[in-house]
């Protein structure tokens, strides 16, 4: 008998996800932590334990943060956290401690405290998760119950508070628990965000509309079935013109741009086996014609099948070889 999986579980099984916490911060006012642009495929997270925190990023606007926020930079955006004086940050020195470093300040203000980390995703699923999830991902758990979110919330808070205690305690395994804690936490967070009554736009709004889900559900568990846009609208009980309107207003992207995405992430994953040529990969994601596959996934990757598995190769051999 085949058993039945949700969307986000298909989602987050055809990405490597890993996490890594690297920072408690413990300051008073007035403070300031700064972050450049990140990597590719790094997404800063900050966990506010106590205490209030200004976000701001290049041309968005401020957003405050208060104990029980959880904020994932997921497009990996230069951002900036500071407290709400203006007054000019007291310097920060760090030290190393058993399975992560702490940051600290002399301030005599509120006093804040905050786990900073990121999680990783190998290429090329980071290029999904910008085009489908939103560049500033913020999740209140201590928001009232009964909106939506509650069982999700609790286990945030309850996943929140495991990384606390490991972060302060020299625990065995401490290092390896928080990092997979962290991966834990990216989960969590799409979970609780797609659950809510206020799913920030992209992918995690359309999971929130109830008319749209079958159409997600189906282009995630079936990707390689050849679906049609009358089909999918069908799933929703909507015309093709409304399915089309509600993805564009949701997303940015059409029905066929996400099976064509998630497509390309499945091809992208099959192509680093070893032995698995371009034809049987093909076939194994829908498309008839070998041209068609090697065409679609060269206008979404820039670059060819057989470029990605070299790609893919030369990577691997350098990590070892590191």
């Amino acid at each position: 008998m085949s058993m039945s999986i949700d969307w986000l579980s298909r989602l987050l099984g055809m990405m490597t996800v890993r996490g890594q916490l690297e920072l408690r911060c413990s300051y008073g006012a007035p403070w300031e932590v700064i972050y450049a642009d990140s990597d590719a495929g790094e997404m800063p997270y900050h966990i506010v334990l106590g205490g209030s925190a200004v976000l701001e990023t290049p041309g968005g606007k401020p957003q405050h943060l208060s104990a029980g926020d959880i904020v994932m930079l997921t497009h990996g955006s230069a951002h900036t956290l500071r407290d709400g004086s203006g007054a000019r940050p007291k310097p920060a020195r760090q030290r190393a401690a058993l399975n992560l470093i702490i940051s600290e300040n002399k301030g005599a203000g509120e006093r804040l405290d905050m786990l900073c980390g990121r999680i990783i995703l190998a290429p090329p699923h980071d290029r999904f998760v910008r085009a489908y999830l939103p560049a500033r991902l913020v999740v209140r758990t201590s928001i009232a119950k009964g909106r939506g979110q509650g069982a999700a919330l609790e286990q945030l808070n309850g996943l929140v508070a495991l990384m606390r205690t490991e972060s302060i305690a020299d625990n065995l395994g401490g290092y390896a628990m928080m990092n997979a804690l962290s991966a834990a936490l990216f989960a969590l967070a799409l979970r609780a965000s797609a659950e809510s009554d206020e799913a920030p736009a992209g992918l995690l709004t359309l999971a929130g509309h109830s008319r749209l889900s079958p159409a997600l559900a189906a282009i995630f568990n079936e990707p390689a079935r050849d679906w049609t846009l009358p089909e999918l609208a069908s799933l929703c009980s909507m015309s093709r013109a409304t399915l089309i309107r509600h993805f564009q207003n949701k997303v940015g992207r059409s029905p066929i741009d996400l099976l064509t995405s998630v497509r390309m992430a499945l091809a992208a994953n099959e192509l680093k086996r070893p032995g698995v040529s371009t034809e049987v990969v093909a076939e194994t994601i829908g498309y008839q014609s070998v041209a068609a596959f090697r065409r679609a996934f060269s206008q979404h990757f820039d670059m060819t099948p057989a470029h990605w598995r070299r790609s893919n190769v030369e990577t691997q051999q350098a990590r070892v070889e590191d």
